[in-house]
């Protein structure tokens, strides 16, 4: 049985609008098109038709080309019956049919007795391969939403986070101004790929959009143009905006590595106090650049800790000297 909270795509996803270069055309299974797709992984049954039937992995999609064709045109007629027999009775959500071959009558006739989704498209099978493992792989991954507002600063994703009303979008429509791109605002949806990074971006309508008191709903893209928007961005460091509280110790070194989690993936973090007189926006760009400088092996505050204590050592040694 599926598990529910599983990631997981349905048959009648793959007709909407992102796959639509493929032109699908459902050929049998209508009543079962919210079958679920769980796994990236798309499949070509051909070891299934020659009898090895445990290739067959649930949930994924199952790819029939013109080499599985011909193949099963050399069958005698009991043989490949039976195999169709065997392999509709696997857990597969859907059978699709590539390079506008025509179906197999004995097989199109099961598919459509037991209401297994088959999907025909005249593309290449190298093409629907592609094109559905990016899409499967965009679908399935874990997914989460943030409030917050993510941007690109310096080539860097920065992700704003902190309680409403504490400044993320005022401090955010500077940065666009001073030539930063703004990627999501107020909701950032977050996905985590198998290579760890975690990438945000905005779903639509809120895409390119940003929400400011006083003002309402902008345009950020009509407003600044196309270079201030960007549709999608891998967050590389977190920083949270919180008011200013004068009994709070703040960091003052930067000695200290903190993390915030994502998804499980665990993030740089800066906590970045909010006071009148503070210019929060080129603080961000002082923390994007100095970010930067970590990941090229430059640690400032490791730096200077490391030459002060070089000259605290000189100084104990000059005071052990003699007649010191």
């Amino acid at each position: 049985m599926s598990d529910p909270a599983q990631p997981h795509v349905a048959v009648r996803d793959l007709l909407g609008e992102e796959l639509s270069d493929l032109r699908f055309r459902v050929l049998a299974g209508e009543a079962k098109l919210d079958n679920r797709i769980e796994n990236p992984r798309v499949q070509k049954p051909g070891l299934a038709f020659a009898g090895y039937y445990p290739y067959i992995k649930a949930g994924r999609v199952q790819i029939i080309g013109e080499s599985e064709t011909e193949y099963l045109k050399t069958l005698p007629d009991d043989k490949r019956r039976e195999r169709f027999e065997r392999i509709t009775r696997l857990p597969v959500p859907v059978f699709i049919l590539t390079k506008g071959l025509d179906p197999l009558p004995d097989l199109l006739e099961l598919l459509r007795e037991r209401e297994i989704p088959l999907l025909a498209s005249p593309a290449l099978s190298s093409a629907i391969i592609k094109r559905i493992s990016w899409f499967l792989e965009d679908h399935l991954v874990p997914t989460s939403h943030v409030h917050g507002v993510l941007l690109d600063v310096y080539g860097l994703g920065v992700l704003l986070i902190g309680r409403s009303g504490v400044g993320k979008s005022e401090s955010a429509l500077d940065l666009v101004t001073r030539g930063h791109s703004l990627v999501a605002d107020d909701r950032v949806t977050v996905k985590r790929y198998p290579s760890g990074d975690i990438v945000g971006y905005s779903e639509t309508p809120l895409r390119h959009h940003m929400e400011l008191r006083g003002l309402g709903i902008v345009n950020i893209k009509d407003l600044f143009g196309l270079a201030a928007v960007r549709e999608r961005k891998t967050v590389d460091l977190v920083i949270e905006l919180e008011p200013w509280d004068p009994h709070q110790a703040y960091e003052r070194l930067g000695l200290e590595e903190t993390v915030h989690h994502i998804l499980g993936t665990p993030l740089p973090y800066i906590k970045m106090p909010v006071a009148s007189g503070r210019n929060l926006s080129i603080l961000v760009e002082i923390a994007a650049r100095n970010h930067v400088l970590k990941m090229q092996g430059h640690f400032s505050a490791h730096e200077f800790a490391r030459q002060l204590e070089e000259q605290l050592e000189r100084k104990r040694g000059r005071k052990g000297e003699p007649g010191s």
